[in-house]
């Protein structure tokens, strides 16, 4: 038994690039990590936010830690946070 079709199905009229899957597709260029001379040196002391274990950060936070100083926030995934302090990067625990 065949199938009739009601209407030819038409070629090379549709949008081809809405049928790429997007693991196919060219990756955005990544964004440049954040580095404690460009985004922490210079900034006034109100534009950062007191850290504390119960906040969430994002990346490019800026934070004020009570040991380690002023820093930004280069990572966040779960319920960790990696911060590009003057003195190096470390991890500390947020509320993510």
């Amino acid at each position: 038994m065949s199938i009739k079709r009601s209407r030819p199905m038409s070629r090379g009229s549709r949008n081809r690039d809405a049928d790429v899957p997007s693991f196919l597709s060219p990756a955005k260029p990544p964004e440049p990590e954040p580095t404690w001379e460009g985004d922490v040196a210079g900034k006034p002391d109100d534009a950062f936010v007191p850290y504390a274990l119960t906040t969430k950060f994002e990346r490019g936070a800026l934070i004020n830690h009570p040991k380690f100083g002023k820093g930004v926030v280069i990572r966040a995934e779960g319920k960790l946070i990696d911060v590009r302090f003057q003195d190096g990067d470390r991890k500390l625990g947020h509320a993510g």
